[in-house]
């Protein structure tokens, strides 16, 4: 790797992950704060996955830098799944649709807070709902998927 940078993936992905197994992490113990990671990034309530993941983590002893990193990395999507989410369980709760709609949201909470709360309150609980029905789906093939690639991973760099 001489003469060769390092590409983001590598510098932010691989090496840590890398380095990580060779201070004695196994392979499914990091794959498995890979899914954590990614499916608590996921939660359809902005601003709260920090936190849960870090009791999450603490709780089942996972890696947190690795964690942090793949709940951080998720943020994008978690922008077009918490919509998604929203929109599943009010058709799973049969509720009426909410706009998210920021300029209207902000209009709508400064002119009758009670209703905005009760409204945006309930659809962010349908979201919860339908993240709770899948997220076991979405961990379970995730840590399937990041195990297999992690013991390649370990298996290309013990072969060099």
């Amino acid at each position: 790797m001489i003469g060769q940078k390092a590409s983001l993936w590598q510098l932010w992905i691989t090496h840590p992950i890398l380095q990580q197994l060779t201070q004695g992490v196994s392979p499914p113990k990091i794959a498995q704060a890979i899914s954590y990671g990614i499916t608590l990034g996921l939660f359809p309530i902005l601003g709260s996955n920090t936190i849960l993941t870090l009791a999450v983590g603490v709780t089942l002893r996972l890696n947190q830098p690795i964690l942090q990193v793949f709940k951080t990395l998720t943020y994008p999507f978690q922008w077009v799944t918490v919509f998604g989410f929203y929109r599943a369980g009010e058709w799973l709760f049969n509720a009426p649709h909410v706009s998210i709609h920021i300029p209207t949201m902000m209009k709508r909470f400064f002119a009758e807070p009670g209703p905005f709360f009760k409204d945006y309150g309930m659809t962010a609980l349908y979201g919860i709902a339908v993240w709770l029905i899948l997220a076991p789906a979405i961990g379970w093939l995730i840590y399937v998927i990041t195990k297999i690639m992690i013991e390649k991973l370990v298996s290309l760099k013990n072969t060099h």
